[in-house]
């Protein structure tokens, strides 16, 4: 990425600025594919289903004289699984120790309920909050109108946006408000980094990923995704990762796998590629399927998965 050549991303101000965004919302609003499109590359996984999110993700992207440190979070539900609660937990928390917020709506979707339960959190955090309206390319313009009036007059944002962040409509003027807005500050990251994530969590999140979008019903929620051995071979120009897909139960083992192991061996191609496209290197991927009985519930599974 270019920052010397984007205004937007080499920033206008003297005083060399910094700070922490959150990006919250109910789940599948769009906060993954809005961090991904801010960025200019894909460090969140993205997929129509909801909480496909698990993790805190920081985005990071520095300019000549910025640094916005992004956190992309789970989306804010009402939990019912121990580990649903885990990631509201999460989310909830994140919101805490920011500058800014990005507050993310799909205007597709009618939850006030939720919206406004997210909204009665944010009067408690008391911090600048930037309403995003997402996916306007799926509506009539005049539809808008009146969510922005009832949004409006229900918390005084900072600025309200209208993007469409799978076309990146609107985003520059999502990053000309947070500039506006971030404090003085120091450069907290590398300016090469764009995310703090190791390389291991995210082939982790890219089998993930082909997991939520390929496979059906419950299978993507009972499944996590550990890797259990990363090993880069600079010489030979290869890296070789062992992953293991944990599942609940025996039936769900036998559908992740496929038939004549068809499934697995889907998953395994695309993420190869993928990665192999993002790190400019060949990559071997071996992937395994395991149960771990009903790990999900369990405190001490959740712990060995780094979700707790």
């Amino acid at each position: 990425m270019d920052t010397d050549t984007d205004p937007h991303r080499s920033g206008t101000q003297a005083a060399f600025r910094s700070g922490f965004v959150a990006i919250i919302g109910a789940p599948n609003v769009g906060k993954s594919t809005l961090l991904n499109q801010l960025l200019g590359e894909k460090v969140a996984i993205t997929t129509p289903k909801p909480q496909t999110t698990r993790r805190q993700i920081r985005g990071i992207l520095t300019g000549n004289n910025f640094q916005i440190v992004f956190v992309d979070t789970p989306g804010i539900h009402d939990p019912k699984r121990p580990l649903n609660r885990i990631l509201v937990h999460w989310a909830t928390q994140a919101v805490k120790d920011v500058d800014a917020i990005l507050f993310v709506v799909d205007v597709t979707c009618r939850r006030r309920g939720q919206e406004f339960a997210i909204l009665d959190l944010l009067r408690k955090i008391r911090r600048p909050v930037i309403l995003i309206l997402n996916k306007i390319d799926r509506v009539a313009k005049e539809t808008l109108l009146p969510l922005i009036n009832e949004l409006k007059d229900a918390y005084p944002f900072e600025a309200i946006i209208p993007v469409s962040a799978r076309y990146g409509s609107g985003t520059d003027y999502v990053l000309d408000e947070i500039l506006r807005m971030l404090p003085e500050g120091p450069q907290f990251y590398d300016g090469t980094i764009i995310t703090d994530q190791s390389r291991e969590n995210l082939a982790a999140e890219f089998i993930r990923e082909k997991i939520f979008l390929f496979a059906h019903q419950e299978i993507p929620y009972s499944t996590a995704v550990e890797v259990e051995d990363f090993k880069d071979d600079p010489g030979r120009h290869i890296i070789r990762i062992m992953a293991v897909i944990y599942v609940e139960r025996p039936s769900q083992k036998g559908i992740i796998i496929g038939k004549g192991g068809h499934f697995l061996k889907k998953i395994g191609v695309l993420v190869r590629q993928e990665l192999e496209s993002l790190w400019g290197r060949k990559v071997y991927l071996d992937i395994r399927v395991k149960v771990l009985k009903e790990w999900s519930k369990n405190k001490q599974a959740l712990r060995r998965l780094g979700l707790m």
